[in-house]
């Protein structure tokens, strides 16, 4: 068989490889709140648009990018602006019935909110190349720059996390 002759796998496949990846990805843009929805609207663009890819397409990469424009629409849909003398807290969103029990997520929140700390350049370079995958040159094409200032910046938001959060749970 040629790579001509060479088919996509089932997407059912695809999702079962990768939404683990891409779900992290979600999580460490948009945080926890938003990360399902990220996740669920990155696999339906993605569902839409995977008949036409060529075969030899980088699955996950491609699916890092999508989670990343899946996140950033997310992001601009749930902008709102706060009148003031208004307690953010009230505007919070109720929490969904289908969400997880919240002691099922416990265990990684800390590292979760130290992330979502991290400067923005630093936690998209995490997020796209230590939890997605990508390659420097490819996170510098989703977040602009040079492989090396992404470089950079992963290093940078590693080593904060090493520092406090503690060596031993950050690999």
């Amino acid at each position: 068989m040629s790579t001509t002759d060479a088919a996509l796998p089932p997407f059912t496949e695809i999702v079962e490889r990768h939404g683990a990846t891409v779900w992290r990805v979600c999580r460490a843009v948009v945080g926890a709140d938003a990360a399902d929805d990220a996740w669920s609207e990155t696999f339906l663009a993605a569902l839409r648009a995977y008949p036409d890819l060529p075969p030899t397409t980088n699955l996950e990469a491609w699916l890092v990018t999508a989670a990343h424009r899946r996140a950033v629409d997310v992001v601009r849909r749930e902008r709102r602006t706060v009148p003031a003398g208004t307690d953010p807290s009230d505007l919070a969103t109720p929490a969904r019935r289908d969400a997880p029990d919240p002691a099922a997520r416990a265990a990684d929140t800390e590292v979760w909110t130290r992330v979502a700390a991290l400067p923005k350049r630093q936690r998209l370079a995490l997020a796209y190349h230590h939890l997605g995958g990508l390659t420097y040159v490819e996170v510098a094409t989703i977040v602009g720059g040079t492989p090396d200032a992404v470089r950079r910046a992963a290093a940078d938001g590693l080593a904060t996390l090493r520092r406090t959060y503690g060596s031993e749970e950050i690999a």
